[in-house]
């Protein structure tokens, strides 16, 4: 039996010797390459942090002292020591979850993995604590270097600062990268600290005592020790900072130990009984190497093995090539397009240069790429100062991550009426990585922005004309979002409206407008869908037309005027039906006259738990032939909302009328 088959719980790693430890750190690493290579998932990051987790679960009593991991794509060495070593289902429905979940253990503390949470969690976790009469629980937040950049974690170190007797540990894991390396000061700053002896005493409560006693009697006696105080604590700081340079984690106010060799278990151990023992706020920083043990990973400039899908553990190439082009790419070639034409044209993104397709343009025009870090209320707020200086700025994130710069995009943007463009990458439902990065919410958010116009493409060529449509508008804010994956077969309109709807299906009156039984409302990549559903709709003698309205907001006009000469609407999207597409679309209706009953389509007001894309589409109802039966059932009028009666006639009674289409009807 391996070592690692032994670990149930994390006491059971107390029972260990160096020589075992040192065994186990190597077993794990097997362990996820073994496994990770078969379900795909972050590979990397993982293996980076495994003497540091081990050394954590033999300083620290989860569950009762709570471990916070930040982002928690790294915890899975968490995983394995608290009885969760089946990893055969990992990221995939009803199996293991890619990032803690309170669900599988009671040592999972945080499960949203939005990243630059993790202090604040912390913050409230041990002032619990406190008002509790608990003050010898520990709260201790695993937070990568690069959610460090995230201005969340520094307004939640403030605070921690501010109370010196918080049992409070802060590990800084310090890879040097997020996704690709950390950007801006704070890396510099970080690179620049290093290890010094004289952490062990400086954490030490007696020196603490002494240190604070000696300070209050010199600054609060005559002029004469104020001078000497002010003259010693400027010494004391010149030859802190020669021997161990702490910079901005000491001028907080925060006791700082490290750097620490992370894949040193002796050292990491010996850095956290130090940080537990001081009994206060402590700054832990630990450098590890992402993909640490395994040659391709560290060999991978681009993230070192970050996420990845299935591969060949040996080589780590990928099994399958994906011969299919992602949305993403596409965006990648498109923009670059535009800022080789176009130099008003900037890009932020906050910590995915890669991840979000923004890699080419950035060797391309390298001065007009900005990667803010894990930092998306600043990237959208400097896109508002950048338009202001009459640039048209794009920002680049994933859907999911716009949530955090909502009121930036509000009140910056906006209010404004700033010419930013902002593009969502993963929008709609994401799959394997669960309810924290499924991009669902976007298009509820966004509906009550005034004066904001969103662009929902079907396929390939409809994102490179709808981005361009987008940063053509300087006047108010764009968004153009799509999914995450290959992108969909190319679905070419029968005929393209004033306004810019695209008729997919249908047939037009001698008039030249489109009446029949159902209209079918299809918001960006439900395009198949909605073709799928017309024609089993067709199978029951329901006709319908299809629609896509590229743009659908502000609802165009020739989408109303459609309505009203359709029976029925049914709007089928793939964001939140609460507030989404299809109840704008029904407000807009109801402010023009028109009273054609509307069916939205779209995700219910849940967090989906992780599987993979088809599969969460099932489970909530959003597939063809669901659709398909509700919509029969409309139209028979058994099921809400009916679909309304033919000219001259009542109510459906449950058969199916033959609508003739002339043009008077």
């Amino acid at each position: 039996m391996s070592i690692l088959q032994t670990i149930q719980s994390p006491q059971d790693l107390s029972k260990l010797s160096d020589e075992q430890l040192e065994r186990l750190a190597e077993e794990i690493r097997e362990f996820l390459i073994a496994n990770v290579s078969q379900t795909g998932g972050h590979l990397g990051p993982n293996l980076g942090v495994v003497e540091l987790t081990l050394a954590l679960h033999r300083v620290f009593d989860s569950p009762r002292d709570s471990i916070i991991f930040d982002t928690g794509h790294q915890s899975y060495i968490h995983k394995l020591v608290t009885g969760r070593q089946d990893f055969s289902t990992l990221r995939q429905q009803d199996g293991l979850a890619g990032y803690p979940e309170r669900a599988e253990s009671v040592h999972d503390v945080v499960e949203s993995s939005h990243a630059s949470s993790s202090l604040s969690w912390a913050d409230g976790i041990s002032k619990a604590r406190v008002l509790n009469g608990e003050e010898d629980r520990f709260a201790v937040a695993v937070i990568g270097d690069g959610a460090l950049t995230g201005g969340m974690a520094w307004e939640a170190m403030n605070n921690i600062a501010a109370d010196k007797d918080r049992r409070v540990v802060i590990v800084v894991n310090d890879n040097g990268r997020s996704y690709a390396p950390t950007v801006g000061g704070l890396a510099e700053q970080l690179n620049s600290l290093r290890r010094c002896f004289l952490d062990k005493v400086r954490t030490h409560r007696i020196y603490e005592k002494t240190m604070d006693g000696t300070k209050q009697r010199l600054r609060h006696g005559g002029p004469l020790s104020q001078m000497v105080y002010r003259s010693l604590h400027a010494a004391k700081k010149g030859a802190k900072d020669f021997w161990a340079p702490q910079g901005l984690f000491e001028d907080l106010g925060m006791k700082y130990i490290g750097p620490v060799d992370g894949h040193s278990q002796s050292a990491m151990e010996e850095a956290l009984t130090d940080a537990k023992n001081y009994g206060g706020p402590v700054i832990v920083h630990a450098l590890t190497e992402k993909g640490r043990g395994y040659a391709p990973a560290r060999a991978d400039e681009k993230d070192q093995f970050h996420a990845v899908g299935v591969i060949d553990p040996e080589t780590g190439e990928p099994v399958s090539s994906g011969s299919s082009r992602s949305w993403t790419s596409v965006f990648e070639e498109e923009i670059t397009a535009l800022a080789d034409e176009r130099e008003d044209i900037v890009a932020l993104t906050g910590a995915m240069m890669i991840p979000v397709g923004l890699r080419s343009m950035a060797q391309e025009h390298p001065d007009r790429v900005y990667d803010v870090g894990i930092a998306e209320q600043h990237a959208v707020a400097s896109a508002a100062g950048l338009a202001y200086g009459g640039l048209h700025p794009v920002v680049a994130v994933y859907a999911t991550f716009l949530n955090r710069a909502f009121d930036q995009l509000l009140m910056d943007v906006a209010l404004h009426r700033a010419g930013v463009t902002i593009v969502l990458d993963r929008a709609g439902v994401t799959g394997p990585d669960g309810p924290s990065h499924h991009g669902m919410w976007d298009l509820s958010l966004l509906q009550i922005v005034p004066g904001l116009q969103i662009a929902a493409p079907r396929d390939s060529t409809r994102l490179r004309e709808e981005l361009r449509e987008a940063v053509e508008v300087e006047d108010a804010p764009t968004v153009v979002r799509f999914s995450k994956g290959s992108v969909n077969g190319e679905i070419e309109a029968l005929e393209r409206f004033d306004d810019g709807v695209d008729v997919l299906r249908g047939e037009a009156q001698e008039d030249g407008s489109y009446t029949a039984d159902v209209l079918i409302v299809s918001v960006g990549t439900m395009g198949e869908l909605s073709l799928d559903l017309a024609r089993r709709l067709e199978d029951q003698g329901i006709s319908s037309t299809v629609v896509d309205p590229r743009w659908v907001l502000p609802v165009p006009q020739s989408l109303i005027s459609a309505a009203a000469r359709h029976r029925l609407v049914v709007c089928v999207e793939d964001g939140v039906k609460a507030g989404g597409v299809g109840s704008r679309i029904r407000q807009t209706m109801r402010e023009a006259g028109v009273d054609t009953a509307l069916n939205e389509v779209g995700l219910p007001v849940e967090f989906l738990a992780h599987g993979s894309r088809a599969q969460v589409m099932e489970r909530v109802g959003l597939t063809a032939q669901r659709i398909a039966q509700d919509t029969v059932a409309q139209v028979l009028g058994t099921k809400v909302p009916f679909a309304r009666p033919l000219p001259g006639e009542d109510l459906p009674t449950g058969e199916i009328p033959v609508f003739h289409r002339t043009k008077e009807s």
